[in-house]
C-alpha cells in the first residue's frame, strides 16, 4: 500500500493546507526499483477511479487507483510514465455512469482544444533572484505602478481572424518583448491576467480548470518561471491575476468532479454564477485547502510578487448580492488564506479586487479584518471617469465637481489602489481616452490631465496595456495593441508623456512614501466649483513638497492664485500642455516665488498660468 503524507491529508481535510499539491497530481518517483509516476486524486463520491492516457491507449481497465483512506483519496503508482504523457482520472460515478476528468492538481495541461493533463516534472528550475526575493516587501512606502497586461495580445506574431488562428509570443520570448518596454516606460510591476489553464480564449483565463497549471498557450511552466526570473533581474515585480469565486462548467474539469459536487455548492440555488460558471463551495474544508494550496504554489514555484484576487464582491456575500446576506464560509476561507499567506510569504502582496463597502478589507483578521494588503478602488475609478465624460458645463454643480473630492473622504479606511484596467476598455464602455469629453484635441488634454490627476493622488497605481498608447480602439484579445499609433504625433506625444510621468513619480517620494498617511496630503484649493480648479500638496517624510494644479475645464487663467504650505520658491516640473507633449506652450517657465498674500487658508501663495484642460506639478525649493 501506497504511503502518501497523512500530516498534510489530515490539515486538507481541516481546510488549513497550503500544500496539497505535495500529495495529489502527477508526481515523479521510484518505486521497488522502478521509475515511474504517482497519480493521486481526491473523488470522495466515487465508486472507483482509473487512470487513463498515452501510456494505455485510454484503456484504465489495468489502471484501477487503490482507495488509500475512506477520506475519499485514490492513489496509483504506474511505471515507465514520462515527461508529458497526457492523462486523465476515469470515474465510477455513485450512478454507476463513467466521466474522464483533468486532474484538478495538475502541473501542466494540453494546449487547448485538448483537454487532457499532462505529467511534469515541476521542481528543478535554478532561479537567480534571490537578492530580489531579500529586499521585496509589500510596497506600502514604495512605488508601486502596475502594468496590467494580457502577455497573449501585448504584442501577437500574428493576429487571430475569422479564417485562421492567431499565433502568440511564448513566455521566453516576451522576455526581450515586454520587460523592457516596462522598465523604460518607469513601471514597477507587470501584473498578467489569469495564467491558471483555462480552455477559452474569450473568458481572458477568468474562467478556469487547471489551478495548479500554467496555461500552455504560451508554453509551459518552466517558460514562464524563467520570464518571472528576468522580471526580478530587471527590478520588476510580478503579480498574477487569481480567480477564487468561481470555475469552469467545462465537462473535462472540476464541475460535479467525480458525479457528485466536489468543489461547488450542493444547493442548486447557490452553484451557479451570472458568468454561467460554478461557484467554489467555500465552507468546505476540502475546496478551501485546494484554493490556498494554489496560491501557495504560485508564490512558492513561481516566486510571484503578489496575488490579485478576481471578484471578491462575491465572496463577501451570496453571488455579491448585499442584500443576500454576509457568506460566512467565505469571509473565513479569506481570513484563513490571508493569515497563512502573511506568515509564509510576509513579501507577497494580497490585493482584492472588491466593489463593495464591506468594511476592513484590508485589516488583519486578529484586528477583525480580510487580511489583504490593498483594495482597489473601484468607486474612485467609476467617480473619476463619470466625472471626465461630463460636458465641462455641468462640472461645476455640486454632485458632479464632488466625484474629484469625495475619494479623500473615505481614503485612509483601507490601503487603496486606483485602478483603470480591462475591465475599463472592453464590452463597447470605450477606451479611457474616448471617454473623455470633446473633440480630439480636448480629448487628449484632458487624457493628460486625468492621469496627472491619477498620479499625483494617494494611493498605489494601476493601468492596463494600452492606456499609454491612448487607444481609441477597446482591447481584443485575438488581437495585438495598436503599435501603428505611435506614428502619430499626439499618440507618439502622450506616449511620451506618460512615460515621463511614471519616472517622475520614481524620483519624488511625496507621491509614493506617505500614500496611507493623511500626513502625506493637503487639499489647496478643493470648492472651486465655478472654474474647476483644484489643488493639493504632497508631502514625503524628508520634508519633500509638491505643489499639484489642475484645471478641468476650457478656461485659460493668467496669475490663478494658489495658496501654498511652505514660503519658498515653486518650479514647475511637469506640465500636461507643454509642446513637448502638442501642447499650447502656455506653461511657467520660470520658478514662482511665494507671495505672503493669504489665501484660502494659507498665508503664502503663488500665481501660476494655467492652460485650459491642462495639470502641472511645482516642486518647493525651499528659501
Amino acid at each position: 500500500m501506497a504511503q502518501l503524507d497523512n500530516f498534510l491529508i489530515q490539515l486538507f481535510h481541516e481546510g488549513n493546507c497550503l500544500e496539497m499539491y505535495r500529495v495529489f497530481g502527477a508526481h515523479f518517483e521510484e518505486l521497488d526499483g522502478q521509475k515511474g509516476v504517482r497519480f493521486t486524486v481526491y473523488a470522495p463520491n466515487a465508486r472507483s477511479v482509473q487512470v487513463v492516457g498515452d501510456f494505455n491507449q485510454w484503456n484504465g481497465e489495468n489502471h484501477y487507483m487503490e482507495k488509500y483512506t475512506d477520506g475519499g483519496i485514490y492513489t496509483l503508482f504506474i511505471p515507465k510514465i514520462k515527461q508529458y504523457d497526457t492523462y486523465k482520472y476515469r470515474i465510477e460515478t455513485p450512478n454507476g455512469s463513467w466521466v474522464d476528468r483533468a486532474d484538478p492538481y495538475a502541473f501542466f495541461s494540453e494546449l487547448r482544444p485538448g483537454t487532457a493533463s499532462k505529467v511534469y516534472k515541476i521542481d528543478g528550475f535554478r532561479w537567480a533572484d534571490k537578492r530580489w526575493l531579500n529586499k521585496r516587501t509589500k510596497n506600502f512606502d514604495r512605488v508601486l505602478n502596475i502594468y496590467e497586461a494580457n502577455i497573449g495580445s501585448w504584442k501577437m506574431k500574428k493576429d487571430f481572424t475569422d479564417e485562421e488562428d492567431g499565433e502568440y509570443y511564448s513566455y521566453e520570448e516576451m522576455i526581450d518583448q515586454i520587460i523592457p518596454y516596462v522598465v523604460e516606460n518607469g513601471f514597477s510591476h507587470i501584473e498578467l491576467m489569469p495564467l491558471t489553464e483555462f480552455p477559452f480564449d474569450g473568458s481572458w483565463g477568468y474562467q478556469a480548470t487547471g489551478y495548479f497549471s500554467a496555461t500552455s498557450r504560451y508554453g509551459n511552466p518552466k517558460q514562464l518561471m524563467a520570464f518571472i526570473n528576468a522580471c526580478h533581474k530587471n527590478n520588476i515585480g510580478v503579480i498574477m491575476d487569481f480567480v477564487p469565486a468561481h470555475f469552469v462548467k467545462d465537462g473535462h474539469g472540476l464541475h460535479q468532479f467525480d458525479g457528485g459536487f466536489v468543489y461547488e455548492y450542493p444547493d442548486i440555488n447557490l452553484r451557479y454564477t451570472e458568468w454561467d460558471s460554478c461557484y467554489f463551495d467555500l465552507g468546505r474544508e476540502e475546496v478551501r485547502s485546494f484554493l490556498m494550496s494554489s496560491v501557495h504554489f504560485w508564490a512558492n514555484y513561481f516566486h510571484v510578487d503578489g496575488i490579485r484576487f478576481d471578484a471578491i464582491s462575491n465572496l463577501i456575500y451570496w453571488k455579491g448580492n448585499k442584500e443576500r446576506g454576509v457568506n460566512d464560509g467565505a469571509i473565513e476561507f479569506m481570513k484563513r488564506m490571508n493569515s497563512h499567506m502573511n506568515g509564509l510569504f510576509p513579501g507577497v502582496m494580497l490585493i482584492a479586487e472588491d466593489s463593495t463597502d464591506y468594511p476592513n478589507v484590508t485589516t488583519a483578521p486578529q484586528s477583525g479584518g480580510l487580511g489583504f494588503d490593498y483594495k482597489w478602488d473601484l468607486g474612485w475609478m467609476n467617480d473619476t471617469l463619470a466625472y471626465f465624460k461630463k460636458d465641462p458645463i455641468y462640472r461645476q454643480y455640486p454632485d458632479v465637481h464632488n466625484k474629484l473630492t469625495f475619494s479623500m473622504m473615505y481614503f485612509y479606511r483601507e490601503n487603496y489602489i486606483l485602478p483603470f484596467s480591462h475591465d475599463e476598455v472592453v464590452h463597447s464602455k470605450g477606451t479611457i481616452l474616448d471617454k473623455m469629453w470633446g473633440n480630439n484635441d480636448q480629448k487628449f488634454a484632458q487624457c493628460k490631465s486625468l492621469y496627472l490627476y491619477m498620479m499625483t493622488h494617494p494611493g498605489k497605481k494601476l493601468n492596463f496595456m494600452g492606456n499609454e498608447l491612448a487607444e481609441y480602439k477597446e482591447w481584443d484579445e485575438k488581437k495585438a495593441l495598436g503599435w501603428v499609433l505611435l506614428k502619430f504625433p499626439q499618440h507618439d506625444s502622450f506616449h511620451r508623456y506618460f512615460h515621463d510621468l511614471n519616472h517622475l513619480i520614481l524620483k519624488h517620494p511625496a507621491l509614493y512614501q506617505y500614500d496611507y498617511y493623511p500626513e502625506g496630503f493637503e487639499w489647496l484649493v478643493v470648492d472651486d466649483m465655478k472654474q474647476s480648479v483644484f489643488a493639493y500638496a504632497r508631502y514625503a517624510p524628508d520634508g519633500e513638497v509638491l505643489v499639484c494644479v489642475m484645471n478641468f475645464v476650457g478656461n485659460t487663467h493668467h496669475g490663478y492664485r494658489i495658496p501654498v504650505p511652505v514660503a519658498g520658491t515653486y518650479k514647475e516640473i511637469i506640465n500636461t500642455d507643454t509642446d513637448y507633449y502638442t501642447g499650447s506652450n502656455f506653461t511657467n517657465k520660470r520658478a514662482i516665488k511665494s507671495q505672503k498674500i493669504h489665501a484660502v487658508n494659507k498665508e503664502n501663495s503663488i500665481l501660476v498660468d494655467i492652460a485650459p484642460f491642462s495639470s502641472m506639478i511645482f516642486e518647493l525649493k525651499r528659501k
